[in-house]
């Protein structure tokens, strides 16, 4: 229910999630991690989400 997004926070981070429609999960931008929705209700087990970016570049190597 696209209401009930703003009294969901991620667990670990207590942030804010932003529904992605495309791929049926909760995106917490910060972290870098989606949790899935599963028949209509948000798996908010951290153990459950999954990585949504890759790691960044190693610090002090510069891009061409």
């Amino acid at each position: 229910e696209p209401s009930l997004l703003r009294f969901l926070v991620c667990p670990l981070s207590k942030r804010p999630l932003r529904y992605e429609e495309a791929t049926n999960e909760l995106i917490n931008e910060e972290l870098g991690i989606a949790y899935p929705i599963i028949d209509g209700i948000p798996n908010m087990v951290p153990e459950a989400a999954r990585r949504t970016q890759k790691k960044g570049p190693a610090e002090g190597s510069e891009q061409p």
